[in-house]
Parts: C-alpha cells; structure tokens; sequence
C-alpha cells in the first residue's frame, strides 16, 4: 500500500492532511444534521473546514517526527467535541461549553440516561478512531509504512504557514461579526461549532454584567413591567405560623395532571389533591444545567441560575439570601431530604449557602428499597415524615422542610415491582409509556406522603407546596411514535410550551380556598408566593420572582432547553434568531386549555368548592357533596385572591365555577376581588420543528391569533424588543448580584440529620 516511492497523486490522497479532513468533514456534518437538520449544508462546510485546516497546517508547519500521533490526537480531540455536542443537545437543547468538564464527575452517576439519549448511529463518529487503532494497531508493516509517508513532507513551510495564516483569519472572520448572538444554536451555526468553543475559551465564556449598584428591587420590578406592590396584599399571612413542606417532583411535566390511559388516570393522587388546592397549571421551568440542584436554589432563593454551569458550582460558595434564612429568623426548624449522598452536585455547599439549619441524605435513608440513585419516595416520605414529626415535638417550633424525590429520573426504568399503571400494548417499548409508569409511581408514593401526614397529625397545620423540578421528555431526544403517542394523550402536537411546561400545587387545609390560578409562573416565583403566605416581608431582600397570588402579568427569562435571550410572557415564548427580528415564538396554552380537565370534571363532583362567597365567607360551600374549582384567569390587576372566579353572576352557596365560565364574587373581602372577564378559547397548538428549530412557527406572528386586547390575562398579543432586552437584563443583573455577595466563610454548615437520629435505618 506504501511504496518507497508513491506517486504524488497517490502521495496526495493517502496523507493524513486528506484522510482526516475527509474524515472530520463527515464529523461535522453529522453533528449538524443532529443539532440544525442541514438546513444549510455549505454553511456546515464553510465554518468547519477554515478550522480542521488551521489545526492541520499547523501540524505540517511544526512536526517534524511523529506527525501522524499528531494528527490522530487532534483527530480524537475534534471527535470528542462533536460528540458531546451532539449528547448535550440531544438533552438540554443547547450547545454544550468547556464548562461542563466540571461536570464530568457526575456522569458515572447518570449513564442510563446517558445510554438513553445514544442512538446507535451517533456512533459512526467513531469509525474512523476504532478502524486506525484495529489497522495500526495489528499490522505493523501498515503502521511502518503509514508513519513514513506520514513523516514526509507533504505541504512545505512557505505554503504551510500561509496556509494557517489564511485558515486561522478565515475563523477569525467567522467568529467576530457573530460574537454578540445571544441564541447559542444560531451563534454556533453562524461561527461552527469548534470556533464557538474557542471564542468562549479565549474571552471566558463571554458573559456580561451590570453595575451591582444598579441592581435595585425598583429596577427588577420595572424590568418584569410589576405595578406597585397592594398595601395589604391577597392571602399574606393566610398559612402564618404553619409548618412548610415543599416537594419537589423528579420530571414531573403538567401535561400528565388530570390525563388517563385507556381508563386508567396517571396522576389519580395528585388529580385529588388539586381539587382541594390551588393549582397553577400555567408554570414553567427555569432550571439549567444543574437540573434538580438548580430547581432547589431557585425555589429557595427566587434568584436566576447562572449561565453555562450549575448553581451549585458558581453559587455555592456565597452566603444566598435565602427562604430558610428568613423562616429561621422567625423560628422555624429549616431541613432538606435528599436520598442520594450530600457529595452529588455539591449540595453539601449548597445547603450551606441557603441556610438549612440539617440535612438527610442517603446516611440517614440507608439503601432500602433503592430505586434509581437511593431509596425510593416511599422510604423517603415515610421516613421524612418520622422524622419531621420528632422534631416538631422536641422543639416546640414549626418546620421548613424540602424533600427532593427521585424515583422517576431519567431514562425512568421503574422496577417492575413498582409499575402501578398498567398501559395499553402500543406504549411497550417507548420511551413515552416508561415515563407514564414512572410518573404514575411518583403520584402512588405521594398519596402514601399525604397520608403519613394526615397519621402523624401534621396534615391540617401545614403549607404543603408541590411543583416538578424540570421536564422530563426532551424533545430534541423523542422519536416519531413518541411523539405520537404524546399527541394523542394531550390532543395536540407536543412542542416546548408542554416541555417546559411544569405543575405547581399549593395547599393549605382550612386556609386557602381552592382555586385555578391561571396567570404565567415560573420557579422562581415560588419563594415569593410562599413569603406572601408565611406572612413574611420581603423587604430589603432582593428577589427576581413575584406573589403568584397577587401579581397576573409575567416575564420570565429562560437559558436552559431553550437558548440563551429566550423568554416567556403572558402570552407566549419567544426564541431570538441572530437577533429580536428573526426570533420565532410558541403561543402557550389558554387558561382554559390549561385547566379543561377540571371542568370536564366538575359535573359528578369532580371539582372543590369554589370561594368568594358573600360577605367575604373565605370559601363558598359545595354542592351536593362536590363543586368545581374555581378559575383565576388574572386581568392583570394585583389584589386578586384565589379562589374569585372569572366570569359573570354571583357565586352562591355551592355554585360550580368551571375554567372558563366561573362564578364571580358578588362581593367577597376575605380574599379581593377581581375583573370579570372571559377566559380565552384554546390556542392552536405549534407543530414541534426538525432537528435544531425551535418549536411552533418562526419569524413573527404569523401563527399567533389575536390580540392584547381580547385577552383577559393582560399580557401582550407578541413579545416585543423591550420584553427581549429586559428579560436579558435581568439575567445579567442576577449574575451581577451574586457575585458581590459575601462568602459562606463564616457561615455555619448544616448539621448531619443522620448523626443526630441514631434510630435513622433502625425501621
């Protein structure tokens, strides 16, 4: 194959400047076809080539000997680029950034889904890599030869160093006029996907910041377009003094609340509990790569997560304004439950930061009955609320509890001792049908948790607030009968808007009438809504979110599963392109597409009792045993209070209240009043897009119907380039805060709950 004297055509073709430009070439546009779906096959080429090219020219200006290990390193090193951007996507929808190699560690932990998201042609990335080690590996005549023919020289000094000159200006051209996108799938099109990496590496991730002076709750108030806060604002105090159990729920979409399989509900314990809560069907998530970490410091501290790396990486180490620390001030007992080890995301750091007084983890759980990464929920909620019953008991003082559970986690292979819901033949062997049966178990482990409250008398004084921690179906990873399935569960193609889409449950028995909340939501809300009900003041401490119960209008900023300068309004989520101008935008659901189930339910007793009786009664009374909920469709003024219905009439003692065609107060003071209005009719939904396009139609408003003004939810008809600017600004000024606040220095650790329970494993 190597002669002593090849031809130079033969000499041309058979020179690993060739061999591994056409084997990068495939590379690349494999890479492309996962993230962009080839929509612009020359683009591919011209931004990848200028910079294999560089790093080859470069290998024929400086090797001397050993040229072909060269190339065969940076032929790994490209490889492993392309494939982890290709893995990366394939979750979280974004490009992934050196960044991330801090969080290689956690990998070993979460291969199934890992495994999960490979499909086996992701694999032809490697051919090459597997065929050079098989050929030069057992031949040594073939490895001999390759390295001689490797060795001379091919492309002399006076053509090479021009040559890396010309590639290296040509990447420069490619990367400068795109430095400013702030969508990272448009900006890594535009740059290629190497030259993206490089550019984050030599400007240190190309993040900007705000004068920490500047960062004022004036300013943030302004930026979210929030009206002056209401005097005495709906339900504050209403769960004053009660015990705070927050759960945050491993993948748990909204999608699935109030749906059934053939008869069969998915969620039938949570599908209750709603019926007798206040129900925010219209929440979204707004975690980042950290995923459940990142759910946990923003429910704890209503701050937004930083940019390429967990919360747990780039804020733990400061001291957080935090939910814990003000229930502290005011004497509770602050505990998190976690049943996988404190190590995992660094949340021993974390919970430092937050101000969590203990901690349980997999020490105090023990490894019974593990599902996942540790005991399943049921351990976890039996075992939590043993404990949270101890302490109330020997301290006398209410608690702030959060239990993180995990038993539905990604790539969700529930054991079969633990499938409940028995689905139809079509859902065997899809991705759609395992996610179902293990959200089906979640659901099964939390009715167990509401009973053990309910046994252990804490049910009746407590404030217990349930939301998902961050989606669980990617849609950049679904196949077609995936898809499909999902269709024809919801009724409507699957796009980002159901994504994202996230539940949020807030009950308190005896203080808080039931209700649809149907205003915008995002996590970062939830400390404030919580603050508000606690009957604490969020004065002088800053925070991003806002009092679900008393603010309508919403904006809020995404940077993960959607690029960066992504955001949600009242009406819609829009996705930049380049810019503002070319963005694309997804209509979310209506208030009454969000709620329909509980309307299609209210006959026959679905429903809880609707409020806003007269004379200001905090509930109305149910009818013939079972009422509808009531529907809080928002008209953008403050001081409504859950449980006023939208609508026309008067609610009258067991009136049902349906989504969209509710009873409306004649008069109640107990929990404000509200504008009558109409609730939407259901938006059509947006098809998903190929492989790298953002979901529903792009560029504009042409799939959009309606406008501002016949929408009772008082958001805008379109995002316009303020709310793009604004939600950008306000991500920057969050970073800008949480890098002036102090150190955990002087911050005491949270104790060990294990070591202060020696009877922890002893049931």
């Amino acid at each position: 194959m190597f002669e002593e004297q090849p031809s130079r055509a033969k000499r041309f073709w058979l020179s690993p400047f060739v061999l591994f430009t056409v084997a990068l070439v495939f590379k690349m546009y494999l890479a492309a076809y996962v993230i962009y779906g080839l929509e612009h096959p020359w683009l591919t080429l011209m931004t990848g080539l200028p910079t294999v090219w560089a790093a080859f020219f470069l290998i024929e200006l400086l090797a001397r000997r050993r040229k072909l290990m060269a190339y065969l390193i940076v032929n790994l090193l490209f490889t492993a680029i392309y494939f982890a951007v290709i893995m990366y996507y394939k979750y979280f929808g974004i490009i992934v950034t050196y960044h991330a190699l801090s969080q290689a560690g956690q990998v070993t932990e979460v291969k199934g889904s890992v495994f999960q998201l490979l499909h086996p042609y992701f694999m032809l990335i490697f051919v090459d890599i597997v065929l050079s080690w098989l050929l030069l590996g057992f031949s040594k005549r073939l490895r001999r030869g390759w390295q001689r023919a490797a060795n001379r020289r091919f492309i002399g000094w006076w053509l090479a160093l021009p040559g890396f000159v010309l590639a290296a200006a040509a990447c420069l051209a490619l990367i400068w006029p795109h430095r400013g996108i702030a969508n990272e799938l448009v900006q890594t099109e535009r740059m290629g996907i190497v030259n993206y990496e490089l550019f984050l590496i030599a400007t240190g991730g190309n993040e900007s910041f705000v004068p920490v002076s500047s960062v004022t709750q004036a300013e943030i108030d302004r930026l979210k377009g929030l009206p002056q806060p209401a005097a005495e604002p709906a339900s504050f105090g209403a769960a004053k003094g009660r015990n705070i159990i927050v759960v945050q729920l491993e993948a748990l979409q909204n999608f699935v609340i109030g749906k059934s399989v053939d008869g069969k509900e998915i969620t039938p314990n949570l599908n209750s509990l709603i019926r007798e809560s206040v129900y925010f069907p219209r929440f979204y998530q707004q975690a980042g790569s950290g995923n459940t970490s990142d759910a946990e410091f923003l429910t704890n501290t209503s701050l937004y997560v930083p940019l390429r790396v967990p919360a747990t990486q780039a804020y733990s180490g400061r001291s957080l304004p935090s939910l814990p620390k003000l229930l502290e001030r005011e004497g509770y007992e602050t505990m998190t439950f976690h049943t996988n080890d404190v190590s995992f995301w660094n949340r021993s750091e974390l919970y430092r930061a937050l101000g969590f007084d203990r901690y349980y983890d997999t020490e105090f759980f023990g490894d019974e009955d593990v599902v996942a990464f540790g005991a399943s929920d049921e351990v976890l909620y039996r075992k939590s609320v043993q404990e949270l019953a101890k302490v109330r008991e020997e301290t006398g003082k209410p608690f702030y509890s959060m239990l993180i559970s995990m038993s539905s986690h990604h790539p969700y292979n529930i054991p079969e001792r633990k499938v409940k819901l028995d689905l139809p033949e079509r859902y065997d062997d899809s991705f759609v049908g395992d996610y179902l049966r293990a959200q089906n178990y979640t659901d099964y482990a939390l009715g167990q948790l509401i009973q053990e409250l309910k046994d252990e008398g804490l049910w009746e004084n407590s404030l217990l607030v349930l939301y998902g921690d961050h989606m669980g179906l990617p849609i950049y990873s679904l196949t077609e009968e995936d898809l499909r399935l999902l269709e024809e569960l919801d009724g409507r193609k699957y796009d980002s808007s159901q994504m994202l889409n996230i539940p949020l449950i807030v009950t308190a028995p005896g203080a808080l009438a039931p209700a649809v909340e149907t205003g915008i939501g995002g996590q970062s809300d939830i400390m404030p809504t919580i603050a508000n009900l606690a009957g604490l003041s969020l004065d002088g401490q800053l925070h991003f979110g806002q009092d679900l119960l008393n603010e309508r209008a919403n904006l809020l900023p995404e940077r993960y599963y959607l690029p960066s300068g992504s955001f949600i309004n009242d009406r819609e989520i829009f996705i930049p392109g380049t810019g503002f101008g070319d963005g694309s935008r997804i209509e979310l659901p209506s208030a009454e597409a969000a709620a329909g189930w509980l309307a299609a339910g209210a006959d026959g007793g679905a429903g809880a009792a609707a409020s806003g009786a007269e004379g200001g009664d905090a509930a109305g009374t149910a009818g013939a045993g079972d009422a509808a909920t009531a529907v809080n469709a928002g008209s953008g003024e403050p001081g409504a209070g859950t449980g006023v219905a939208a609508g026309s009439g008067q609610a009258g003692p067991g009136a049902s209240a349906a989504p969209g065609s509710a009873a409306a107060p004649a008069g109640g003071s107990g929990a404000g009043q509200k504008a009558a209005a109409e609730a939407p009719s259901p938006a059509a939904s947006a098809a998903p897009g190929g492989p790298g396009e953002p979901s529903g139609a792009a560029g504009g408003e042409g799939s959009l119907g309606g406008s501002a003004d016949d929408r009772s939810d008082g958001g805008p008809a379109t995002a316009t380039q303020e709310q793009f600017d604004r939600a950008l600004k306000l991500l920057r000024m969050s970073d800008s805060y949480v890098r002036s606040l102090p150190t955990t220095e002087g911050d005491p650790a949270p104790v060990n709950g294990a070591a202060t329970d020696s009877s922890a494993n002893a049931d």
